[in-house]
């Protein structure tokens, strides 16, 4: 029998990993070519020298806004080469979550030998500006994920970044674009940021189509696998499972989870029995999706996660109980049965659960069956379970 370590870049269908990561970014954007339309408008006037352009680009998870972001930085990046000299920075605010870090970020970027210690923001800004001018450069800057930014440490930075030139000579150095799935992050910001940002330089995705989540399967599967090793039988079947939820990183992991199932038993092609989307579960929800939530939202999902755990379903019913049950533990006192209600639609409506109506077991009246089908109850009721503590 051959050695298992002797599997190892062996792969008879996979002959690069990369395009399945989530991290990497596409040669070319499948299914955003209007959306990179209005990217292109908002930017215009960019290639002069003394213009900043900023966007918020929001969108649920696997939407593609990150991808897009990047891609659209790039791309302009590359156009203008000759005409003005871009910098980019790309920083996740669930990574550098302060204004401190934010800004060490983009300074240690744009010179790795800046100091990390030793100086206030505001020195620290300044700091970045000069370092801009003095190399005749434009700083583009992407805030992927920058609702955690703001509710860690407020908007400021933001409105700081916006005013950056204000009072001074030389213009235009920063432009900023946004990134978050928080469709209400504009509420979030005082009237004097709302109106530097505009709200026509906001774009929001919709979730992916089912030809959209089709392409963008082939589009990996012609990249990272051998040519003839997967059907268009087999990316059909990806788009229609994923289409569900619109979601582009539940189809990337099913084919590579497919992709891995028949390599595990020796073949050289994907059968279309090899997507089994019954046995895959896939974390698509993000952290902040429950970090949004009011208190008693958290304790009626925390009871519906810690059923779900041994179950497949839990009724309504059963979770209001759960949810009075939760209340308890955490000493807190259980809203009504109308305002249960509401918390159970607005978890549906965020995508953290689904819901499907059915008769009563009893036969008297209708039920709703409640499931996760896109992340691990345990996951999300430990993410829970931690928020609850730090409150």
């Amino acid at each position: 029998m051959a050695d298992y370590l002797d599997r190892i870049g062996a792969g008879k269908i996979l002959i690069d990993k990369d395009p399945f990561s989530f991290d990497w970014t596409p040669p070319r954007i499948v299914g955003r070519d209007e959306e990179l339309n209005e990217m292109a408008i908002i930017f215009h006037g960019i290639d002069g020298h003394n213009i900043s352009c900023k966007s918020v680009i929001i969108g649920p998870v696997g939407s593609g806004k990150t991808v897009l972001a990047n891609t659209f930085s790039k791309k302009i990046r590359e156009k203008l080469e000759s005409v003005r000299d871009i910098s980019l920075a790309h920083i996740n605010c669930r990574n550098y979550s302060s204004t401190m870090q934010v800004l060490q970020r983009i300074a240690t970027t744009l010179d790795p030998r800046h100091p990390e210690r030793g100086f206030s923001s505001g020195e620290i800004i300044q700091t970045i500006r000069r370092n801009l001018i003095t190399h005749g450069k434009h700083l583009l800057l992407i805030l992927d994920e920058v609702d955690v930014l703001v509710r860690n440490d407020s908007a400021d930075l933001i409105y700081r970044l916006l005013r950056i030139d204000e009072g001074r000579e030389e213009k235009g150095t920063i432009s900023l674009i946004m990134v978050s799935q928080e469709d209400n992050l504009m509420s979030r910001f005082e009237s004097a940021i709302i109106s530097r940002l505009g709200l026509s330089n906001v774009l929001k995705l919709k979730p992916y189509n089912e030809k959209q989540l089709v392409n963008i399967a082939r589009q990996r599967a012609e990249l990272a696998c051998r040519k003839g090793s997967i059907s268009e039988e087999v990316l059909a079947k990806v788009g229609r499972y994923s289409a569900t939820i619109g979601d582009a990183r539940l189809s990337i992991e099913l084919l590579e989870a497919a992709i891995r199932r028949a390599e595990v038993d020796g073949r050289d092609e994907v059968l279309i029995g090899d997507i089994e989307p019954s046995e895959f579960r896939v974390t698509s929800i993000e952290p902040s999706q429950v970090d949004i939530l009011s208190k008693h939202q958290r304790l009626v999902l925390l009871g519906i996660c810690r059923r779900l755990k041994k179950k497949d379903t839990v009724s309504s019913g059963d979770a209001k109980k759960l949810y009075i049950l939760v209340c308890e533990e955490y000493g807190v006192k259980a809203k009504g049965h109308t305002t249960f209600w509401k918390h159970l639609k607005t978890l549906e409506v965020e995508g953290l659960i689904d819901t499907k109506t059915a008769n009563s077991v009893n036969g008297r009246g209708r039920t709703q069956h409640i499931t996760i089908t896109n992340a691990s109850p345990g996951e999300l009721e430990n993410r829970i379970e931690k928020v609850l503590l730090r409150e």
